[in-house]
């Protein structure tokens, strides 16, 4: 399934910015990629995940789509989901907060 970012969907959108160590952040990125494959992906209302590493090294973000705001908060009770959590917050620092989508610009 391709999502589709649009304003007319409902989903909950996740972003979750990771400050890590450079020297850590192909780590961190393999153990939210691992995560998500293992785990995540398979929780009821998971849309999606798209996980970036910024050109300096220093963060990580993790861009994810929920089909609502209940089932994020369902997936934050998942013990699997929360030993993943522990492992990737003692290698980085996270600030992750909710969003929906108001306006899509796109080129003519």
């Amino acid at each position: 399934m391709t999502v589709q970012i649009d304003e007319s969907n409902q989903y909950i959108t996740l972003i979750n910015t990771f400050t890590v160590d450079p020297k850590k952040q192909r780590a961190l990125t393999d153990l939210l990629n691992e995560a998500t494959e293992t785990t995540m992906r398979h929780l009821p209302g998971f849309v999606s995940a798209t996980i970036h590493e910024s050109l300096d090294g220093k963060r990580v973000v993790n861009y994810a789509h929920w089909a609502s705001e209940a089932d994020f908060k369902k997936m934050l009770g998942n013990e699997e989901a929360q030993e993943h959590m522990k492992k990737v917050l003692a290698m980085a620092e996270a600030d992750p907060n909710l969003y929906r989508v108001v306006k899509v610009h796109r080129r003519p």
